[in-house]
């Protein structure tokens, strides 16, 4: 049985690093385009194959998943896109397929590099979890040869399979739950714009107001992140506003941890004083000590529906989803009180 080429040996015969035959082969810069057309010819004429299509041609599917998560997303605490990468693992067993993870740094995403498992076709398919840089992933789909699934986010002018939560259900219900609490004077935390998760559930939430004849008050919409690195900002962004609401809305249980901390430390009884409301139902044990009202994600549908995708992509077959909307569900805990009537809403 012949030996199967390997990136070495053509790099070898060239005279140039196995880097340097990956980049060519892969369309990444760095190489000029003469001597990339001299390594895709060797290539050919060597034999060589990418290690996705010598899978194929012994099995009739493949099974590498490569996973990419920024490095924003992934903070010192163990973050719900951890436990989405978990979810994804978990369910891509049970279809026989290994998962692979990268975490993709700022420099990467700003510079337009491929991620490494890319360059060495290590996988087969790729799941995005969680929006990176507009510009990057415009580069990722121009320069990945390989099927992709963009999960927890969409960018509907690609037309890229997506899935994500229901975001603006998910807040229009945690808004309505606080009406039929008796809260008329409700708050928003959340950068719009910085996510299209964060601006669908500010949408949600305005649904809610608007519908019980509340208008929306600018004041009361608050900024919890930097739009550009996604990364929390409590000091500089997280203000109580001057008037109080009654209860806060925010676009997801660890914004909302940051705040009941805020209130807490200015004097405010969390759920005696004021009311605040959470989204993902994923919080690290420990970080906040009141229990927070939330609207759960359901994370192993999600992680399930885009593994599907991507094997049907992955398998060959002319499979085209969209974008797959997984609805939540409410949870109710500790952190929303009642406001009878005659006291402040």
């Amino acid at each position: 049985m012949a030996k199967a080429v390997k990136l070495a040996d053509i790099g070898e015969r060239l005279g140039v690093s196995t880097v340097t035959v990956s980049k060519a082969l892969s369309g990444q810069k760095g190489v000029s385009e003469e001597l990339r057309a001299r390594i895709k010819a060797l290539a050919d004429e060597m034999g060589y194959k990418q290690p996705s299509a010598q899978r194929r041609e012994k099995t009739g599917r493949s099974y590498n998943i490569g996973v990419l998560i920024s490095e924003r997303y992934l903070d010192k605490y163990d973050t719900f896109y951890w436990q989405m990468y978990q979810q994804v693992a978990t369910k891509a067993v049970t279809k026989e397929c290994f998962t692979l993870m990268e975490v993709l740094n700022v420099q990467m995403e700003r510079e337009c590099e491929l991620p490494k498992m890319v360059q060495e076709q290590k996988a087969d398919g790729y799941i995005i979890v969680g929006r990176l840089y507009e510009r990057y992933l415009t580069f990722l789909n121009e320069k990945v040869d390989a099927p992709l699934v963009y999960l927890d986010f969409c960018d509907e002018k690609a037309g890229t399979d997506a899935v994500i939560s229901d975001s603006y259900y998910g807040a229009y219900s945690l808004t309505n739950y606080l009406f039929d609490m008796g809260h008329r004077r409700i708050a928003y935390v959340g950068t719009i714009l910085s996510t299209g998760s964060i601006t669908d559930r500010y949408f949600g939430y305005v649904k809610s107001l608007l519908e019980h004849g509340i208008e929306v008050r600018d004041d009361w919409v608050i900024e919890d992140r930097d739009k550009e690195t996604g990364e929390i900002d409590v000091d500089r962004l997280i203000k109580l506003p001057e008037e109080m609401p009654s209860a806060f809305v925010c676009n997801c249980d660890l914004t909302a941890g940051y705040l009941i901390k805020k209130l807490q430390d200015a004097g405010y009884r969390v759920p005696g004083d004021v009311s605040v409301a959470g989204y993902d139902n994923y919080l690290f044990p420990g970080f906040c000590d009141v229990a927070i009202t939330t609207y759960e994600v359901d994370m192993k549908e999600m992680a399930r529906r885009a593994i599907h995708t991507l094997t049907k992509k992955i398998n060959g077959e002319n499979y085209r989803q969209g974008i797959c909307i997984v609805e939540g569900h409410l949870v109710v805990k500790d952190s929303v009180g009642r406001i009878s009537e005659g006291k402040n809403q």
